[in-house]
């Protein structure tokens, strides 16, 4: 699994992410001081965005793209604490590999 934090992104970043995301258009994402980018296998994904939206106030997106591995990349929307604490969760549960990871 990889993970990355992007601090204030770019307008054009924004705009990358969002035309890409896997709800479409239909579900806005406010306020977003940082984006969260957490890539790795279908399952780890799904768990590591359960742990994010239940770890704090954060938005998850999956971003839709073509990778010959296969490998699936979300996107975590919010502040930047929020987005912060969602990752740290996200490597804690991987890293202690608790049940429900």
């Amino acid at each position: 699994m990889e993970i990355r934090i992007i601090k204030s992104p770019a307008h054009g970043t924004l705009d990358i992410l969002l035309r890409r995301k896997g709800s479409g258009a239909s579900t806005p994402i406010e306020s977003v001081d940082a984006v969260g980018l957490v890539q790795g296998r279908m399952i780890e994904m799904v768990c590591a965005a359960d742990v994010a939206e239940k770890a704090v106030g954060v938005t998850v997106e999956d971003i839709r793209g073509n990778c010959p591995q296969n490998m699936v990349l979300l996107a975590i929307f919010g502040d930047i604490a929020s987005v912060e604490a969602a990752l740290e969760e996200i490597k804690r549960k991987e890293k202690e590999g608790t049940p429900e990871w």
